[in-house]
């Protein structure tokens, strides 16, 4: 693509600096040459304001390329580690399969002891067994001592059956714990895997327009250069036409004007962060209490400032105001009032249709944006307004705080 426009306007010029050396050949006055000179120097400056605007927008582009870069590495770093979660989840839940299944099988084998015991008892108008243990007393005393340790192992059998099927609850209980957490990672997963692609789309489009840019700052350059060819050529059939008794000084401007630099690409706006309000309210005191730990990385379940979900940091933030509040999205969508967008203000819950439906929670603090723990960038600020966040909002609303 870049060839293309570099020939056409290797044409587009020449043609131009063709016609343009026909006409001076008429141009036999001093004013012909100057008007010529001027009009020159006007697209000269004109294609050197199109350059420098093309140059900004090729900086502006690298900022941020630069910038998504970075989200896309934190974005595959999130991948790998919410796939290391659902690795060691895996391994628990086959781990607690197997303790089922050995759990079962002993508890089997009791019940078929005492089976056994039974239909021994039944056969034989008592356990055989047990008869020959209580028959084979030497005294009375002894055959007390034996009827009493008969029982005492009927009753441990029991004891240790029902031990082994509550056991058996609390693993498959621990089981039904773990299958739900599989579910959530598995949807944690989804969602970083959308923010990649669109990431990665994003992308492509920068690369594109960054492409594009150059090729017209290669063209406009090629330009700007015959443009200066031809005015030198004005400026020598000028000088040729001065007099010596009235010279004039000539000063080419052909040099004065540089392209506008590209190096400052320091400075970046991050985008519009509300700053938080002042101390005061629940409300202010709960928005006011995540600002401190911008950037605190994301933990599954996390609920202190040494880390956070999601609903843990909002459980959290509205704590430090004295305010009670699940520390989960599936409970916390229900807290509160529900209020309708439009009448949205600072302090309120919003929630987005990630993984499953009002999966993510944030607080909203104006101005568009809202903070909360993103399990991509940790604790941060963003903007609902457009992108992802735009996309997923499902509109659902909650103040905790009248």
């Amino acid at each position: 693509m870049k060839k293309s426009f570099v020939t056409i306007a290797t044409v587009t010029v020449i043609g131009f600096a063709s016609n343009f050396a026909i006409d001076t050949v008429h141009a036999e006055t001093t004013n012909d040459l100057t008007n010529r000179q001027a009009q020159i120097q006007d697209e000269r400056t004109e294609i050197k304001d199109k350059l420098s605007k093309a140059e900004a927008e090729v900086a502006d582009v690298l900022i941020e390329l630069e910038e998504l870069n970075d989200e896309i590495k934190k974005v595959e770093e999130a991948l790998k580690s919410n796939q290391k979660m659902i690795d060691d989840t895996n391994n628990q839940i086959k781990t607690t399969e197997k303790e089922i299944a050995e759990l079962e099988k002993e508890i089997e084998k009791r019940y078929d002891i005492l089976s056994n015991r039974m239909v021994n008892y039944q056969k034989n108008g008592g356990n055989i067994g047990f008869l020959d243990v209580i028959f084979g007393s030497t005294s009375f005393s002894d055959f007390i001592s034996r009827v009493t340790a008969v029982n005492k192992i009927t009753s441990s059998d029991a004891d240790l059956v029902n031990q082994l099927e509550e056991d058996k609850v609390k693993v498959a209980d621990k089981l039904d714990e773990l299958s739900n957490l599989q579910t959530e990672l598995k949807g944690m997963q989804a969602t970083i895997v959308a923010q990649k692609e669109e990431n990665e789309a994003k992308k492509k489009e920068l690369n594109s327009k960054e492409k594009n840019l150059q090729a017209k700052i290669n063209e406009l350059q090629l330009e700007e250069k015959s443009l200066a060819a031809i005015e030198a050529q004005v400026n020598r059939q000028l000088a040729a036409k001065r007099t010596i008794s009235n010279p004039v000084a000539y000063q080419g401007n052909s040099n004065s004007n540089s392209s506008k630099s590209t190096n400052n690409l320091t400075q970046l706006s991050k985008g519009s962060q509300s700053a938080p309000v002042a101390s005061g309210s629940a409300v202010q005191t709960a928005i006011n209490a995540g600002y401190p730990h911008i950037g605190t990385p994301y933990v599954w379940a996390g609920k202190g400032p040494g880390g956070f979900d999601c609903s843990g940091f909002v459980s959290w933030a509205y704590g430090q105001a004295g305010v009670s509040l699940p520390s989960s999205t599936a409970s916390m969508q229900y807290s509160g009032t529900k209020v309708s967008y439009s009448d949205i203000r600072p302090g309120d819950l919003v929630f987005f249709d990630t993984y499953k439906k009002n999966g993510h929670v944030g607080i909203y603090v104006g101005n568009g944006n809202f903070i909360g723990a993103q399990n991509t960038t940790g604790l941060a600020v963003a903007n609902m307004t457009s992108g992802y966040w735009k996309n997923h909002f499902s509109g659902h609303v909650r103040r905790v705080v009248q």
